[in-house]
């Protein structure tokens, strides 16, 4: 397109679809019994460890489908309201790559495991967005390229691991829906959370767990009342959602920019792939994109298709959890508890569980259900991180069982401790196995609850600091600090701080 003879631009709108690759975390891979590295046991195995005559692609080695990996692709499905197919079979795509040792690829084309769903997402402009999926299929990963050799020293070759080659993979597709790329963090997002808390990945991205694809091109509305469509962009393989949005944000200007200097527009053939440099935050042209039919994909002869029968369908759905986004809605509705809070609790599923082991321990101690969820979060949250972060171990593994983190939780409930000896007794119970209440009775952590000494300690706090009750009598209620110190160091900090507060500006009449 001449430059003279280019429209000028009225609006653009971007649209992105987007393809997750999520490799399961069977204990083996998709066709042989050969480890999978997806799975935590096998990550760190040595280079070309994990190969059975099938993962190499040797010959006269028949493939054997592995069942857990195909129920576990089924619940996925089924989170994101797919139809699970009843009958769906298994394909060859055929290309020839290093890091593919067959020379193609088994994987499902017209027949996939799931299709046909939608998911809703809280949307960047406000309320939900919903995000429909194609389909998710089921296929083997490929291995891996590499190119530096051990110690970090560049290789100018391509180095070949077959450890991952082989491994489950489930492929989900979206529909293009989404119109920003905060959406679309979103939706990767959540699907890392809801498929981590399903238990079928680990999630661990910088291995490779989680790989996103967006499908990207924007519309462009110029002045004379045309439409402009640039060509589709994939950028491939990317590991993380800071990623994730830098390459969509990249593209959408330099598509823009891309059409005023030549005015290509999608088309046969227009379609192509593009990899993004962290470092320079930019994509880089890889390849021309294939369409379907240059895969040459047939019916995998050594295979037969996949039969899901009714009982089958719902021992599946039956191993269903409560999904991630209810399960928040639900802690903030019920227990009072703050969206950002929720979020962390629900993010790992691990946690997610001991939290409710715990709430459940303190409403069998006598905690009503909302109170107990927020006392045992807000312990969690605070204590139980703190400690997590000091030691480099999960909450769940710190060494205080469910009962004795709903024991404090009741404690802080009743005004026997506060919260500095909430936190002391946790990091206590953290490495000695003791009833709550006694050793918080034994560490002189319980509160002081003689009514007549708080009286005595707050009106001899108010005579000695006339000037700071004054204040708070006219409204100034910072100057409460004072005299709440003078009640603790006259108590030897036995005093509850929030008590004595409350008690003082009631005797002054300061508000509350």
């Amino acid at each position: 397109m001449a430059a003279n003879a280019t429209p000028r631009i009225r609006s653009t709108r971007l649209i992105v679809g987007l393809e997750i690759h999520v490799e399961l975390a069977t204990r083996t891979k998709m066709f042989s019994r050969a480890p999978s590295p997806a799975c935590p046991e096998f990550q760190d195995s040595e280079p070309n460890t994990l190969v059975d005559p099938v993962v190499a692609g040797l010959p006269g080695a028949l493939p054997v489908m592995n069942r857990r990996a195909v129920e576990m692709s089924a619940m996925v499905g089924m989170a994101l309201g797919c139809t699970i197919a009843r009958t769906s079979r298994w394909d060859r795509k055929n290309y020839f790559y290093p890091d593919l040792p067959k020379g193609y690829q088994i994987s499902q084309y017209d027949l996939p495991l799931c299709g046909d769903g939608a998911i809703d997402i809280p949307a960047a402009a406000g309320g939900t967005a919903r995000i429909g999926i194609i389909r998710a299929h089921l296929e083997e990963d490929t291995g891996k390229l590499g190119h530096e050799l051990p110690g970090g020293q560049r290789y100018e070759g391509s180095l070949v691991d077959l450890n991952r080659a082989g491994t489950p993979l489930l492929e989900i597709v979206t529909e293009p829906d989404f119109a920003c790329a905060e959406d679309v963090v979103t939706f990767a997002q959540e699907l890392r959370t809801l498929c981590m808390f399903l238990g079928v990945t680990e999630g661990v991205m910088q291995r490779g767990h989680m790989r996103f694809e967006p499908n990207i091109n924007v519309v462009i509305d110029t002045e004379d009342g045309r439409e402009y469509r640039t060509p589709v962009v994939e950028v491939k393989n990317l590991n993380s959602f800071r990623a994730l949005r830098g390459a969509i944000e990249h593209e959408a200007s330099r598509q823009v920019e891309a059409w005023l200097a030549d005015g290509r527009v999608m088309g046969p053939g227009a379609k192509s792939t593009r990899g993004w440099d962290d470092e320079r935050q930019v994509t880089l042209l890889q390849r021309e994109k294939e369409d379907a039919h240059d895969y040459r994909y047939f019916p995998d002869p050594d295979l037969v298709e996949v039969e899901i029968d009714e009982a089958w369908l719902e021992a599946i759905r039956a191993e269903l959890p409560e999904l991630p986004m209810a399960r928040r809605e639900r802690f903030v509705r019920e227990f009072g508890m703050l969206e950002k809070d929720a979020r962390v609790l629900v993010g790992d599923r691990e946690l997610c569980r001991f939290f409710e082991s715990c709430q459940q321990q303190a409403v069998t101690a006598g905690m009503p259900a909302p109170e107990a969820g927020a006392g045992v979060a807000k312990i969690l949250l605070n204590a139980g991180a703190k400690r997590s972060n000091e030691r480099g171990v999960a909450i769940h593994e710190l060494g205080i069982g469910p009962a004795r983190v709903a024991g404090i939780a009741k404690l802080r409930a009743d005004g026997a401790i506060d919260a500095q000896g909430g936190d002391a007794l946790f990091g206590i119970l953290c490495e000695r196995d003791e009833d709550p209440a006694a050793l918080a009775a034994a560490e002189g952590l319980i509160k002081v609850r003689d009514d007549a000494a708080m009286d005595r300690w707050i009106a001899e706090s108010i005579e000695a600091n006339a000037a700071a009750a004054e204040d708070v009598r006219s409204g100034k209620q910072a100057a409460i600090g004072r005299l709440v110190g003078h009640v603790m160091k006259a108590s030897g900090g036995a005093a509850d701080a929030k008590e004595v507060r409350e008690r003082m500006l009631e005797r002054l009449g300061g508000g509350a």
